[in-house]
């Protein structure tokens, strides 16, 4: 199985911006450091360790690329890597990639690329299920109650309409696997009804193709806010003592 993985890094990071001081403008959140390396990379070294992955595509924003392919020649793995130019979506994102994924290839991993902390076992077991299923995804269980609710006109607070069944939910993780046809037909179907998702299983599911779940981790962290970047510094420690 020819495994590509493909890595939308052109978001800018609006949660992340809003709850940081402004001094001047902040880098899109993939290009944010750790350690005086970007998250991206860090996020990069993971998924060139595994020896499954044959290419990585990388989609950033125009105006980043040349900075990007400049920092990516200090790796040992950028033989491996192409940089598209990523689109105002991760939908777009996405599809720019999938442009760029060479003939041949089985199977299409896509993974945040602010996910730096995936560990390789996880990577291996969603692989071997989308090789399996031809759709699979890490997630949770969610630990906390989940209400649906309906927002208030004026403002208000939002009103509960129903609380759902905890078992039956799962909070979506990346990498998500697909067979890379299967992924091709659904954003085709997507792009042609206008339709979008924010995550590449809601493009699959809506083609009416099974999607599997295979058991994520806590520490697949998705770096979002603030708060994130500074638990994010604490699992890079942890990291660098084993």
């Amino acid at each position: 199985m020819r495994v590509v993985a493909i890595i939308p890094a052109a978001g800018l990071g609006v949660r992340m911006a809003r709850g940081r001081t402004a001094q001047g403008a902040a880098p899109p959140k993939p290009l944010l450091e750790l350690d005086a390396v970007p998250i991206l990379f860090w996020t990069l070294r993971k998924l060139a360790a595994c020896p499954r992955i044959e290419r990585l595509i990388v989609a950033v924003r125009p105006a980043d690329r040349a900075g990007v392919e400049a920092r990516l020649r200090q790796e040992d793995y950028a033989g491996r890597v192409r940089v598209v130019d990523g689109g105002e979506s991760r939908q777009e994102s996405v599809a720019n990639a999938l442009e760029a994924v060479p003939a041949g290839a089985d199977l299409v991993l896509v993974h945040d690329a602010v996910r730096p902390f995936v560990e390789p076992a996880l990577i291996e077991r969603v692989i071997e299920a989308g090789a399996e299923t031809g759709a699979a995804i890490l997630g949770l269980p969610a630990a906390d109650t989940v209400k649906q609710v309906e927002p208030a006109a004026g403002g208000h607070a939002s009103r509960i309409t129903a609380t759902l069944p905890r078992e039956r939910i799962v909070l979506a993780q990346t990498p998500q696997v697909f067979r890379c046809q299967l992924l091709k037909e659904a954003m085709a179907a997507a792009a042609r009804d206008g339709f979008r998702a924010s995550d590449e299983a809601g493009l699959v599911e809506r083609l009416g193709h099974p999607v599997t779940v295979v058991m994520g981790s806590e520490r697949n962290l998705k770096i979002t806010t603030p708060a994130d970047l500074a638990l994010a510094r604490l699992l890079l420690s942890q990291e660098k003592t084993h």
